[in-house]
């Protein structure tokens, strides 16, 4: 591991903060805290901490000594000043006199402390940095130090690799137990530079900030050092079978097996979102001969716990054409996880005083032989956070068994970590929105309804593909998205392009839940003199293309078993014929017949399929010079023509997104129509 600091950086941030009111320890600390939390080899998604002691003024101007931690919530990778409050130090410093001390009166008594009420809980290791006397500490989840540590024999292992030079801190759950530890080890060895928490991390300190940064580097490298002498073994491979299915097809069933709840009379479901993994490493751990020993251990670091359960589930190898076998094979997998997770939670509840409320009991990582890693989790941002710990993971046991045989913290204390009300706070209490856990994908997405209908589904939870034939449109609206929004180039009039896109669509998130069927285009022509080839193309783009994209979700929707939502765009031309329209209208009024038999065949399914009929669309399939050639030929403005309704108002493509947006969450409506036109009463369904 290289050392990253740079005096001219460190320079920059001090003179970036100043006129901010951040002083130059400060400073430094955020700088050197980003070095470290931009390695996912030291630091993974709110791991870690850090801290400096320091000198700051209170209201009445006068100098207080504080202790600068980092908060909860903050990620070390990209925090800023006010990611670490300051703590009046003394006062946390006499608390190592007591014998003992609850976490929430330990949360209590640091928030009371803080100079700022409104600033973030500091760390659950606060204490921990209060009661070293170095003013910068770092503290890192390594994973080079991680594969030592989590040995039967890890502390005489990395008293090999470091000596004197640190000194050596049995397990015991983050909080005041521990600090009070740390303290009585140091005392006995004030000299050292470091510590290691066995089966948890590595802690560094100096008086200055590239000490103590340079110092973990160092340190790190040592272990890595270590890992890399002669005589590691690798993993022992098994056998797999000859034809391995596609993640594309194998991950509907995956994300079926592992949803949360299912409720088959009301028709609502829990669903998990997907994040596919594979690498050389990664395909030789899961494809180890004794992976069901050592991905079964439990996790590298406590910490992991809250994200990705304590153990992975572990599936076979999937054969390409035995996938009925191996979707029962996989549900008999998921049922012996529950009933592990269960008689694991009953044990150990038995000894919690209080007692716990048992969390769900479904896996949010899958481990496929062959094939690689899936992280699961409530968004597509949870997944991926899910998946990167399983990939810091594999390279951890994977480390650990090259030299030795992984260990890691008892089942015991994995319980009271996971079950540790200060861990599960990290989480957050948010209320999930509407659409969240649900996967949308919207055709013609790159502009007008399509565009603002993606939008739409975001803004209300949903992880969105946003599908166009102009891939660069498509990606400025998954950029407006953000997040993890998927842009695909697709012709909808292609199968292959359509099938291409719900492939990854499937690679991405793991499925589909709603499908926004957007797309199409307006052909204009007398129907008794208009040419095979317009008519053709009218109704290969609004009705085939319907039929396609519909298909392939369908397709996804049954593998899961989740039920669905199919929602077409079929415009008010599927039941008013507009004059010279009929290129448009006919495959329009095809697309509704469409709807409705979609309703029909596919309600056993628990799929949904209903339709949006929308006119005179501001930003929607009428450009502006249509708006402009219509209102001429009728002889009235443009604004007269647009609001030509029995309300006498323009209507809006965000006003039909909403519709849509009602549609796939109306988990007791198929078969139905929302109109979106201002009133026009000829074409009114009823």
């Amino acid at each position: 591991m290289k050392s990253r600091w740079s005096d001219k950086d460190a320079d920059d941030f001090i003179s970036h903060y100043a006129p901010k009111g951040v002083n130059a320890d400060l400073a430094l600390r955020t700088y050197t805290t980003r070095l470290l939390g931009g390695d996912p080899k030291l630091v993974l998604h709110g791991g870690g901490n850090t801290s400096v002691k320091t000198k700051t003024k209170d209201l009445l101007g006068e100098d207080v000594d504080v202790i600068c931690v980092k908060g909860s919530g903050w990620d070390m990778g990209n925090i800023e000043p006010q990611g670490l409050p300051a703590v009046k130090l003394a006062p946390l410093q006499k608390l190592l006199a007591l014998p003992r001390l609850s976490d929430e009166d330990m949360v209590n008594y640091q928030r009371i402390n803080l100079l700022d009420s409104s600033a973030p809980n500091p760390s659950v290791e606060t204490l921990l940095h209060a009661f070293l006397p170095h003013k910068f500490i770092d503290h890192t989840h390594s994973t080079a130090v991680l594969s030592l540590t989590d040995q039967p024999d890890g502390e005489k292992v990395v008293r090999e690799v470091y000596g004197d030079r640190v000194a050596y801190v049995p397990y015991t759950i983050p909080g005041f137990a521990l600090a009070k530890s740390v303290a009585e080890v140091f005392a006995k060895h004030p000299k050292v530079q470091g510590l290691v928490l066995l089966q948890h991390g590595i802690f560094t300190f100096a008086d200055d900030a590239k000490t103590a940064y340079e110092r973990m580097i160092e340190f790190v490298s040592m272990a890595e050092e270590r890992l890399h002498r002669q005589g590691r073994k690798s993993l022992a491979q098994a056998s797999l079978p000859k034809s391995l299915a596609r993640v594309a097809d194998i991950a509907p069933i995956l994300r079926g097996a592992v949803a949360l709840e299912k409720n088959e009379m009301a028709g609502t479901v829990k669903r998990q979102i997907l994040c596919f993994r594979t690498s050389p490493a990664i395909l030789s751990y899961v494809n180890g001969k004794d992976v069901a020993r050592y991905s079964q251990t439990g996790v590298v670091t406590p910490d992991h716990t809250i994200r990705t359960k304590n153990w992975p589930l572990l599936v076979p190898a999937p054969e390409q054409d035995k996938l009925d076998e191996w979707q029962a094979t996989v549900k008999a997998a998921v049922e012996k996880f529950v009933a592990h997770y269960h008689a694991y939670f009953a044990r150990n509840n038995a000894r919690a005083e209080p007692k716990k409320k048992e969390f769900d009991s479904l896996p949010r990582v899958v481990l496929v032989p062959g094939v690689g890693l899936f992280g699961l989790g409530a968004s597509a941002k949870d997944a991926a956070i899910a998946a990167d710990i399983a990939e810091n993971t594999v390279e951890v046991i994977a480390d650990a068994e090259a030299i030795g045989e992984y260990r890691c913290i008892s089942e015991a204390d994995m319980f009271d970590v996971e079950y540790w009300s200060l861990e599960q706070a990290k989480l957050g209490k948010a209320v999930e929105k509407v659409l969240a856990r649900q996967v949308c994908a919207v055709t013609g997405g790159g502009s007008g309804i399509g565009a603002a209908t993606a939008r739409a589904m975001a803004k209300e939870g949903a992880e969105v593909a946003v599908l166009d034939r102009d891939l660069e449109a498509a990606k400025a609206v998954a950029k407006q998205i953000g997040g993890k929004a998927l842009a695909l180039a697709c012709d909808v009039t292609k199968p292959d392009d359509v099938r291409a896109a719900f492939d990854k669509i499937a690679e991405t998130f793991g499925g589909v839940d709603i499908l926004v069927s957007n797309a199409g285009a307006a052909w204009q022509g007398n129907i008794g003199s208009v040419d095979d080839e317009t008519l053709r193309q009218s109704f290969e783009l609004n009705f085939f293309a319907h039929q396609s994209v519909a298909q392939n979700a369908v397709r996804l929707m049954k593998a899961q078993g989740t039920y669905g939502c199919l929602l077409f765009n079929t415009s008010k031309q599927a039941v008013n014929p507009g004059k010279d329209f009929g290129p448009y209208g006919l495959p329009k009024a095809a697309t509704l017949f469409l709807v409705r038999q979609y309703a029909l065949d596919h309600g056993k399914d628990g799929i949904r399929a209903n339709a949006v009929n929308a006119d005179r669309i501001r930003s929607g399939l009428l450009t502006d010079d249509m708006v402009a050639a219509r209102a001429k030929a009728r002889g009235v403005s443009e604004s007269q023509y647009m609001g030509g309704n029995l309300l006498g108002r323009e209507v809006y493509a965000d006003e039909v997104a909403e519709a849509f947006v009602y549609l796939a969450h109306a988990e007791k409506t198929t078969a139905g129509v929302i109109t979106v036109d201002g009133g026009n009463i000829e074409a009114a369904m009823r």
